[in-house]
């Protein structure tokens, strides 16, 4: 029999097939994500889970049409290559490519951009008003939530509107008991018991007004056929309740499930991963805070860790298994665990709270607030700052400079290396009388031996790793590692000084004086936003100071940098080797 997936290209191909036809393009599609991510790598694990409710959702409803989003996102690679995106699906996360998450300008399927986690139910609530207030209420919504980002706070904000709407809108849920690492929380136990048949109360669902059926095997293609059909039918705000199991079909990635939620390459019919070469290399940032975490912990019972939903991500993990007492998953509640570290921090104890710098967005108010406004001592550890990378735009963490450093109180560090960032943390441990930010970026460090003896930080001082005479480079955080090598390409080297600021702010204003007082040209270099960053915050002591000397930025521009390598966003931004090197040969 010839494939059936080759002759799919929309959901109408699909349309057309019988339902034990419709099982075999499940295996075919299972098979199809799993060859294409074992060789170009991206997120597996989620993908898997949901093929039968895919193609039983593409089949049933009339997509796009009929609108249909998925939270998170990267449960969607099914759904891409469903909708006309098969042929193209190798280039998913590569440069020039299929972004990994659904968008807006990429395919008319994509009725709404998912990168961040638990906007489903708003948005889709947002469309579905919109289709009755313009005459098209037969019109069908569907969101599809899984991996744990029901438990958010911002989800329930878009139920408890649902429920007492009118719109024809169907939520399912898709149950598999984890997110990125296991799902936590009272919500979850209680899903559990649900499941178990042992729930004893009314549904936690049906109490919010929502029509509520399941729980269902998410994996029977016919039962969830038959269900779908008869939601379709009924008017007024649905849940259903489905029961999946994350990285179905590939035995590694079922028994894996954290590992396989973005496993790397690895070997596509016995799932074992391809392992890189280890040998030495440098730490990642994430292990480096991780393992200092508990070094330090160790010594000071006050310091706690709390995470919203990345203790593997950021390496909490190590201090949750060695002192479970002290280290707490909040699940995907953002704002939960910027306040519950104010609340800790306003009782004396040292919260250390590690974040996403591209998910702290989702807590701006609660930094402000609950933080910087009483001027409570937490210790944000901002992980994956900077461009990131192949995810691309939804998790770039370039504005976090230019959000933080306009708030009151509050103190932004960046880390050159590994060693900076252990000694920032043992110092702020320390004792600090107001909030830190401690941003470093994604991936492996500089140095093979890091394990250095703590040494304390002045808050606010910069230091200088190289005096020069007419033109000085400012850097801040990881990217002063790629001076010392464009100077090697410089003929006139000793022209050239290099000083590493540390924060951004409290700016060294000393050291400032010092450097617009010696130097003609000013270079700044950077991986945040230009407006409002490092580069504008020289700019802005430049002016009151009154110096009137050249400023060269270099730093994100004002667009979002698609998805790509690391370097290949570096160019995209014009942060690069090439781009600095360029400039200074030329000044």
């Amino acid at each position: 029999m010839k494939a059936l997936l080759t002759h799919i290209n929309s959901p109408k191909d699909l349309k057309k097939l019988s339902l034990e036809q419709l099982n075999l393009v499940a295996k075919e599609l299972r098979d199809f994500i799993i060859d294409i991510v074992a060789t170009k790598e991206g997120h597996l694990g989620a993908s898997l889970g949901v093929v039968e409710l895919t193609i039983a959702l593409h089949y049933v409803f009339d997509t796009p049409e009929d609108k249909l989003i998925w939270d998170v996102g990267h449960q969607a690679y099914g759904h891409k290559i469903l909708t006309g995106r098969k042929e193209i699906f190798e280039t998913n996360r590569q440069k020039d490519g299929i972004s990994g998450f659904p968008k807006r300008s990429e395919s008319e399927y994509d009725d709404f951009g998912t990168g961040h986690s638990s906007t489903a139910i708003s948005a889709i609530l947002g469309m579905a008003m919109a289709s009755k207030l313009q005459g098209e209420a037969s019109k069908q919504h569907i969101a599809v939530v899984g991996d744990a980002s029901i438990a958010s706070g911002m989800a329930f904000e878009g139920l408890n509107h649902l429920g007492v709407s009118d719109v024809n809108a169907l939520i399912i849920l898709n149950d598999n008991a984890i997110g990125i690492d296991p799902s936590v929380g009272a919500l979850k136990k209680y899903l559990t018991n649900v499941k178990a048949g042992t729930a004893k109360d009314e549904n936690i669902f049906e109490c919010l007004n929502l029509n509520y059926s399941g729980p269902l095997d998410g994996h029977d293609l016919t039962a969830l056929i038959a269900e779908l059909e008869r939601l379709k039918a009924l008017e007024g705000p649905k849940l259903l309740h489905v029961i999946t199991t994350k990285g179905k079909g590939l035995k590694k990635a079922e028994e894996d499930q954290v590992v396989y939620h973005a496993p790397g390459k690895f070997d596509k019919h016995t799932g074992e991963r391809l392992q890189k070469q280890q040998q030495n290399l440098p730490p990642k940032y994430q292990d480096v805070f991780g393992h200092t975490l508990v070094e330090l912990a160790l010594e000071n019972e006050k310091i706690i860790g709390i995470t919203p939903a990345m203790p593997t991500g950021s390496s909490l993990k190590f201090m949750m298994e060695a002192i479970p007492e002290r280290a707490f998953d909040v699940g995907i509640a953002e704002q939960h665990a910027v306040t519950l570290a104010a609340g800790m921090a306003s009782q004396g104890l040292i919260p250390f709270c590690t974040i996403y710098s591209t998910f702290l967005q989702r807590a701006y108010d609660q930094v402000i607030h609950d933080v910087a406004l009483q001027n409570l001592p937490v210790i944000f550890c901002l992980d994956r700052a900077g461009l990131v990378g192949q995810d691309g735009p939804t998790h770039h963490g370039v504005f976090d400079m230019a959000y933080l450093r306009c708030i009151p109180n509050l103190k932004v560090f960046a880390p050159m290396d590994e060693m900076e960032l252990r000694n920032i943390m043992y110092t702020a441990q320390q004792g600090i009388s107001s909030p830190l930010a401690i941003r470093y970026p994604r991936g492996r460090g500089h140095n093979v031996q890091w394990r250095n003896e703590f040494q304390p930080i002045e808050i606010g001082k910069g230091r200088c790793l190289k005096k020069g005479s007419r033109i000085a480079v400012l850097t801040i955080g990881h990217m002063g590692n790629l001076v010392p090598s464009i100077l090697e390409k410089v003929e006139s080297t000793e022209e050239i000084g290099h000083y590493d600021m540390r924060f951004v702010k409290p700016l060294d204003e000393p050291l400032l004086h010092e450097i617009f007082g010696t130097y003609d040209q000013i270079v700044t270099l950077e991986d945040g936003c230009e407006t409002g960053g490092f580069g504008s915050a020289i700019l802005e002591f430049a002016n009151r100071e009154k110096f009137n000397k050249a400023v060269k930025i270099f730093a994100i521009p004002d667009n979002f940098v698609d998805h790509g390598t690391i370097a290949e966003t570096h160019a995209m931004a014009g942060i690069d080797f090439d781009a600095i090197l360029s400039f200074i040969k030329s000044t």
